[in-house]
């Protein structure tokens, strides 16, 4: 069992920088990709992020490349989501995810989900 906590969101006016986190628990972090996914008002969960379970392999959404950059800190069960250049259209419900296997992956078949955390782009 993983349990997955996100930290970090909040309120930031378009053009601004922020950064969100997710904490895992247990012992076997590295075993799992791991990806961001995002949920505005009214729409569907949308792919963000994803990574690797080495860290070595990275895919982003098209909307968010370049903006965007996933990491994660094996040694501290943590991955990360720093945006840039942020949005308003990036407004929405932040989730993590895990999934047991060993590369980056877009689909929403994840094994474990966080609650989430807001992110608000003012305009």
């Amino acid at each position: 069992q993983v349990q997955l906590v996100e930290s970090g969101g909040g309120l930031v006016q378009a053009g601004g920088s922020l950064s969100v986190s997710c904490a895992a628990s247990g012992r076997t972090f590295s075993s799992y990709a791991m990806g961001w996914f995002r949920q505005a008002p009214g729409k569907e969960r949308e792919f963000v992020a994803s990574i690797s379970r080495s860290g070595s392999g990275t895919k982003y959404a098209d909307a968010v490349n370049g903006r965007f950059t996933i990491s994660r800190d094996n040694a501290k069960n943590t991955v990360y989501l720093q945006m840039r250049t942020l949005k308003p259209e990036d407004t929405a419900v932040y989730y993590c995810a895990a999934r047991r296997a060993p590369y980056y992956y877009i689909g929403v078949e994840y094994d474990y989900w966080g609650q989430g955390t807001q992110v608000t782009v003012s305009s």
